[in-house]
């Protein structure tokens, strides 16, 4: 196997190995338009995306857009989305975004940083996960299985959230951005988890990866 001895070959040969794993990416969650998806991601936070997508079609029954959703009482947004956790919070959020987004927005998701990050629940990952995959904008949006890869491969010093998303963006092409960080984000759940991380399987840190983190790792590669 050819040696990668610069990080921009190791950042290369990562990319082609995602695309081959990974040529489709679709969303991961269920969504209809940028308002829906908005919500689903709101409700993603320290929740798993297969939950989400089993509690949004009760919720969207209720309302699908934020005109209906404002006149729906907190609680009851609240009793559909509870198994996602922290309900009364982001029941609240869904109510009070959806209020603003009539108000201030004409009832349309703002496709720009600075509103969407205005909103009650929104940060800037969620911001980010609707500019990128509601409206095609370029952005890449960190979440914790690219925090932890990007560490794992050497690509960041992982201190922040922040400094993750700086070195992904300096390092991949913009027009890979969209993309790539679904596909980081579906090796991360399958080759690279943070419980039970065997690097027989998780095949592109054992080849390019820092081996100062090797030894947390369940399963050593082979010699």
């Amino acid at each position: 196997m050819t040696e990668l001895k610069t990080k921009a070959e190791r950042v290369q040969w990562t990319m082609d190995e995602l695309e081959r794993l990974y040529p489709e990416t679709p969303v991961p969650l269920d969504h209809v338009d940028a308002y829906t998806l908005l919500v689903a991601v709101l409700l993603s936070a320290q929740c798993t995306d297969a939950r989400v997508n089993t509690v949004t079609p009760a919720l969207f029954a209720l309302a699908d857009n934020p005109r209906d959703m404002m006149r729906q009482s907190v609680e009851d947004i609240r009793q559909i989305i509870r198994p996602c956790g922290l309900s009364p919070r982001k029941s609240a959020a869904i109510s009070e975004l959806s209020r603003i987004l009539v108000e201030q927005h004409r009832g349309v998701v703002p496709q720009n940083f600075d509103d969407l990050e205005a909103l009650p629940g929104v940060g800037h990952k969620t911001a980010a996960v609707v500019m990128s995959q509601a409206f095609g904008v370029p952005a890449f949006p960190v979440d914790t299985h690219i925090h932890r890869l990007m560490h794992r491969w050497n690509f960041t010093n992982g201190k922040s959230v922040e400094q993750t998303e700086h070195d992904a963006k300096r390092l991949f092409p913009e027009d890979r951005w969209n993309k790539l960080h679904l596909q980081i984000i579906f090796y991360g759940r399958e080759y690279s988890p943070a419980r039970g991380w065997s690097l027989e399987k998780d095949f592109i840190s054992a080849r390019i990866g820092r081996k100062s983190l090797w030894k947390s790792a369940a399963v050593q590669p082979s010699k």
